[in-house]
């Protein structure tokens, strides 16, 4: 109780000196935290952005439906069977899709399309596909009409309300023919999905590929997003063997292989700015030990022993730190909740190409709690390995030497 109360007493009696220790501190874990905040918060805004495209977070599909995507690898949708899915907790929505491919004709003009059959309702919960909207209107269950990706639409070469003609393969060999109304167009930021995306109710789809009751996917919306591996293993288990429970990340892993390597990069950074305050750090202690060397030299001399002198300077130490942690963690809140709510927004050409790949242009932080505790953690760590030296110092230290002046 002794060292405690004279170790307050010390850090005091030099109040400028105190205050530049902590002051170091207190700026290193606002960096740290500011750094870590916005890069978990980027690559959070970018699988939303992915997701929201087209994939969602958790796909349900018949066994074998991802090695061999066709008509014949469909299943029949059942109340009972997303009664299951809805049972995980983590799950907050489901929708059915039946998706194929077709030939979509527009007079001489004939391409290659992705035909998806929807839930419009359900869907819109999940993808937000009715923002996606830029011409006409959304398509109800009960329509015989489409929606058309943008981008295919001017390769068709045609506009709001007109006909086209989809032939395709249907279920089981059948033969799949239609004339469908143009009732909107949508635009997405994924170049691949404008260029040959089209949307259909569900029951359309169903009539116009002889699948009646059938789809090919069910896919899942999450109240926690960062949690996708153990909803699908929960989900998996749930339906069986004859099911694949699939992730984004299993869906679209070349994305998935994107965030890895620049979170990889990221690290290196985060590594170099650990090392700028050490630096930080570790020249305040300097600083204090040249000011204090006289100090020391003569409590030695007058009869204190060293080891009580090293554990006086620890606990100096530890009292530092971990008031200019709590004080940093404490200022980085409001700083990294402001710019949550108010991320930083790219300007120029460099917003217009992230706004061409669907990707918001802007720079938001995380607020995940984890993070302040993390990085504070980690500062704390640093600043009392730091301390050592000063530990150092007093074990070494020789009283004559210390008072020359």
């Amino acid at each position: 109780m002794f060292l405690l109360k004279l170790a307050w007493k010390n850090m005091w009696r030099n109040r400028n000196r105190t205050i530049i220790t902590m002051a170091a501190i207190f700026f290193a874990v606002i960096l740290s935290v500011a750094t870590s905040s916005l890069r978990d918060g980027i690559f959070d805004n970018l699988v939303k952005n992915v997701v929201s495209f087209y994939t969602g977070y958790v796909q349900v599909h018949k066994q074998g439906y991802q090695d061999e995507q066709i008509l014949d690898n469909s299943f029949e949708a059942s109340a009972q069977t997303e009664q299951k899915i809805l049972q995980d907790k983590n799950v907050s929505g489901v929708t059915p899709r039946l998706e194929s491919f077709a030939l979509v004709s527009a007079e001489e003009i004939t391409k290659g399309c992705l035909v998806v059959g929807i839930h419009p309702e359900k869907e819109n919960q999940i993808t937000s596909l009715k923002n996606k909207i830029v011409q006409g209107n959304y398509i109800k269950d009960d329509d015989n009409a489409v929606l058309l990706a943008q981008g295919l639409a001017e390769r068709l070469k045609l506009k709001l309300n007109d006909t086209i003609v989809l032939i395709g393969q249907g279920y089981h060999g059948a033969t799949a023919a239609g004339k469908y109304r143009i009732k909107g167009l949508l635009k997405f930021g994924s170049p691949d999905l404008n260029d040959k995306t089209l949307f259909m109710p569900l029951a359309t789809a169903q009539d116009f590929y002889s699948a009646y009751g059938m789809i090919t996917s069910y896919v899942l919306s999450l109240h926690n997003t960062k949690v996708p591996e153990s909803t699908a293993k929960t989900v998996a288990a749930a339906l069986g063997s004859n099911y694949e429970v699939l992730t984004w990340g299993q869906l679209i892993p070349d994305i998935k292989q994107h965030i890895k390597t620049d979170t990889s990069n990221a690290k290196y950074v985060q590594g170099v700015l650990y090392m700028l305050i050490c630096f930080g750090i570790f020249g305040t202690l300097l600083m204090m030990m040249v000011e204090r060397k006289f100090e020391m030299g003569m409590l030695v001399a007058i009869g204190m022993k060293k080891i009580k002198l090293m554990l006086l300077l620890l606990i100096e130490s530890v009292m530092t730190v971990l008031a200019g942690c709590i004080l940093g963690i404490a200022a980085s809140i409001p700083l990294v909740y402001y710019f949550n709510r108010h991320p930083i927004k790219i300007g120029g050409e460099t917003a217009e190409t992230y706004e061409r790949f669907g990707f918001e242009p802007i720079f938001p932080t995380s607020v995940d709690a984890s993070n302040f505790i993390r990085q504070g953690i980690i500062v704390l760590i640093i600043g009392l390995i730091l301390s050592l030296y000063p530990m150092y110092k007093a074990m070494r230290l020789n009283p004559v030497a210390a008072m020359k002046k």
